[in-house]
């Protein structure tokens, strides 16, 4: 089985029903999925969506294009609704220094805050990361002296310096179709510094659909070609990786049964 650790299932970008997204998935051998939001009024249709579905786990969090909606009303209800069982992480969340659809200021607010949620709630951090490594690091290890926590740098696109700082904090770094496109000879390269124990894969779809299937909609399915690249890089089977990348999955989200 493989576990689609980062996707956007009600994203208006998807041209396929959701039963025929979860079906193509499954015939693929796609057995579970983290839906993941990016805003508040996406919280409950994730959470009303996770309880339709067996297969569907869904995250509450605020993208930092988004940063500038999060206020004390914002956080309260991520903090509220996390008790239900199938949210089982914070975020997205994180620091996208490249666009900058927020300024910094209130990326940074935004991003401690989900920080102290995950630790409250003991719910593994979601992690969007672009051209901040230096600051998201900072944040990190500042958080992570007062109170441990887990997290996830999702689609990561990231140098090996960052994965190096954060392994000893026992962080977890999925991979995307990205990583097949030819242009991304650097992220192949860091991508070699991630041990597979703390290796996921994802989809991020509707985005960023991999090779041979680019410039199609990404779907949950298009996740094997993903683990079959990966699977050639680093020479084991695409069970194995399957295997792995489940089991950390679950390793990492442990609320997730």
């Amino acid at each position: 089985m493989i576990v689609d650790s980062h996707c956007h299932l009600l994203h208006q970008k998807n041209s396929s029903s959701i039963n025929t997204l979860l079906r193509n998935a499954e015939n693929k051998g796609v057995g579970k999925l983290l839906n993941i939001s990016t805003k508040e009024d996406e919280f409950d249709k994730v959470i009303n969506l996770s309880k339709k579905y067996d297969n569907i786990y869904c995250s509450l969090g605020v993208h930092p294009h988004e940063s500038m909606s999060v206020n004390d009303k914002v956080l309260k209800k991520i903090l509220e609704l996390s008790k239900f069982r199938k949210v089982i992480g914070v975020g997205e969340t994180g620091l996208d220094f490249y666009y900058n659809h927020s300024n910094k200021k209130s990326q940074i607010s935004s991003f401690e805050k989900h920080i102290e949620i995950s630790q409250e709630t003991g719910l593994p951090l979601i992690i969007h990361m672009r051209d901040a490594e230096d600051e998201i690091f900072r944040l990190i290890n500042k958080y992570y002296k007062k109170k441990e926590f887990k997290g996830l740098i999702h689609c990561f696109t990231g140098s090996s310096e960052i994965v190096k700082k954060l392994l000893p904090y026992n962080f977890y770094f999925s991979l995307s179709g990205i990583i097949t496109f030819k242009n991304s000879e650097s992220i192949r390269k860091s991508m070699k510094s991630i041990p597979v124990s703390n290796m996921l894969v994802e989809t991020d779809s509707p985005y960023l659909a991999p090779e041979p299937m680019r410039g199609k909609v990404n779907e949950p399915s298009f996740i094997i070609h993903t683990v079959e690249y990966i699977a050639k890089m680093i020479n084991v089977s695409t069970e194995e990786l399957s295997k792995k990348t489940t089991q950390n999955f679950y390793k990492l989200f442990n609320k997730a049964k």
